[in-house]
């Protein structure tokens, strides 16, 4: 199961939140449906899908590294993401979690989950707006918007399309302060240590910020910054 903690919660709250709201809408699928988790790398969800018939897929050409420390998981279909070898119509869901900023054609691959949905089927997708280079050379976008989702996924076959925010800007500026004491702490060069007593000062206002972040969200009105977004969408019968 996904560990749950509140030091992912507070620090990881990307990753944390993500897996919380895709546990929430695993509970809704209906036993021995068919899932197809695309580009499934490790397969970090597979333990959610106990009660389904879970199959996954990928190109298979990362990094342990690049897999956050991770082999790859029992791969069913190794295939480009576009042409998966399945035939129409084989699943019931799929879910496709921080893989479309890696496609250099994402078009035709909504197309393809069109495809190999069948009528009423539920695709459960995530990616980032925010992204910096990681992957690569397999990195080729920095993220999507709300529109570009509801535009294509609409344009193929898609309707009752959900997009919700992970997180709004106070936790995009948190989690990049994070980063900032990660890349910076001061026994990361001489540079660093120098400035030592600035480290102390920033560190514990940066780590409020963060405990901070959720609330001070509430009252984000302009919603414009975000890390991601979470897409549920229903292909049409």
């Amino acid at each position: 199961m996904l560990q749950k903690s509140w030091f992912r919660k507070l620090f990881r709250f990307n990753q944390y939140e993500r897996d919380q709201w895709i546990i929430k809408i695993v509970k809704q699928i209906p036993d021995n449906s068919r899932v197809l988790d695309v580009g499934a790398g490790s397969c970090p969800y597979r333990s959610l899908f106990k009660h389904c018939e879970y199959k996954t897929h990928d190109f298979v050409q990362l990094r342990s590294d690049q897999l956050l420390g991770k082999d790859y998981g029992q791969i069913d279909y190794v295939s480009d993401i576009k042409e998966i070898p399945v035939p129409d119509a084989s699943f019931d869901v799929i879910i496709c979690t921080e893989v479309f900023e890696h496609i250099p054609e994402p078009i035709p691959v909504v197309a393809e989950f069109a495809r190999i949905l069948k009528p009423g089927g539920k695709l459960i997708l995530t990616a980032p707006l925010q992204s910096g280079i990681h992957q690569e050379p397999y990195h080729f976008y920095g993220g999507y918007t709300p529109f570009w989702y509801k535009h294509f996924l609409g344009k193929n076959n898609f309707a009752n399309i959900s997009v919700e925010e992970n997180g709004l800007f106070n936790r995009f500026f948190a989690q990049e302060g994070i980063r900032f004491i990660r890349m910076n702490h001061p026994f990361k060069n001489i540079i660093s240590f120098l400035y030592f007593p600035i480290w102390l000062i920033l560190t514990p206002i940066i780590l409020l910020t963060a405990i901070l972040a959720p609330i001070f969200d509430r009252y984000d009105s302009e919603k414009r910054f975000t890390i991601g977004y979470h897409v549920l969408a229903e292909k049409l019968k």
